[in-house]
């Protein structure tokens, strides 16, 4: 059996899966990973993280053997991807499988801000309805402009799901797509022709703080900006300042620069939506993720074969 370092939680349908090829060693089940890497690191072949955790390079530093990491989620900023081909290590992900869950969890705050729906809940549950009557009118979420920035799998699907809206959508990338949707190459002049803003562009340098002051100026007072994608899109302090300025109207936040670490100004205004990264928080998307996680891990111990590998580590297979 091989050894499996361990970083992200596992569920028990995934240590059963592993158990009969795996010896798993979790990070969680050490006093000290770094210390317990340096006395065994050497011949581990296989490293298993997500999102959110990565592998730094503290870790990396004692796995001279590491041949695959596999990562439960779609996105991998944590993963020092440059590094891992240089070592000549493969890095795979789950994508797809969550797609349909994060466009619905985009729908839902931007339906959320529209429709001040957590108000709305507050002044239902507290009395106040009774006692002071309805609150002012919300907006409706139908016939909006409404600009996706990052137009990849995840995009498309968060516009097919708002089609019933009857939309117009358009949309910036990394390159133009073959889709009736309209292209800016120019971030900020899409704001300025949109209703609402949905991010879902992957995090890392390329893209940190992307959404800025000027975009939220352009986006308007009246503009709603949702991010699904990476808290480092969005300039959390800029967010801030515009939202208390009236420069921008509402925002709906699944994504936070210092997760899950949320500004206190934030959670406090009342034209603000936050939820703790729930994009693919279903059991259903989970086990789905957590599967293919395995079965990469799994392919490649049976016959150096991965299922869903990461765009920068192609040329290593």
């Amino acid at each position: 059996m091989k050894d499996l370092f361990t970083i992200a939680p596992l569920t028990d349908v995934m240590r059963a899966a592993l158990a009969p090829a795996f010896n798993v060693h979790h990070v969680r089940d050490m006093d000290d990973p770094v210390a317990w890497l340096a006395r065994h690191g050497a011949g581990i072949e296989y490293a298993l993280t997500d999102g959110h955790y990565g592998l730094c390079p503290e870790y990396l530093a004692d796995l001279p053997d590491l041949k695959l990491v596999s990562s439960n989620g779609v996105g991998y900023d944590a993963i020092d991807t440059s590094a891992m081909v240089e070592r000549g290590v493969l890095v795979t992900h789950t994508p797809n499988v969550l797609n349909a869950e994060v466009a619905t969890t985009a729908l839902m705050l931007l339906i959320a801000c529209y429709r001040n729906f957590p108000a709305e809940v507050v002044q239902a549950r507290s009395g106040a309805w009774a006692a002071q009557g309805n609150l002012p009118l919300a907006r409706s979420v139908d016939d909006r402009t409404i600009a996706i920035l990052g137009l990849g799998r995840i995009g498309m699907a968060i516009a097919e799901k708002l089609a019933p809206f009857n939309p117009n959508i358009i949309y910036s990338a990394r390159s133009k797509k073959d889709v009736s949707f309209k292209y800016y190459d120019d971030l900020t002049a899409m704001a300025r022709d949109a209703d609402a803003l949905i991010a879902i562009t992957p995090g890392g340098a390329e893209t940190h703080h992307l959404i800025n002051a000027e975009v939220m100026r352009a986006l308007g007072p009246e503009g709603v900006l949702i991010n699904v994608g990476r808290g480092s899109v969005v300039d959390e302090t800029a967010l801030i300042a515009a939202l208390e300025a009236g420069d921008l109207g509402a925002a709906g936040l699944d994504v936070f620069e210092n997760e899950p670490h949320v500004p206190r100004a934030l959670c406090e205004m009342p034209n603000v939506v936050v939820t703790p990264h729930i994009g693919s928080a279903t059991v259903e998307t989970r086990a789905a993720m957590g599967k293919l996680a395995v079965d990469n891990l799994l392919n490649h111990l049976k016959d150096g074969s991965v299922i869903s590998p990461v765009p920068e580590v192609e040329s290593l297979l």
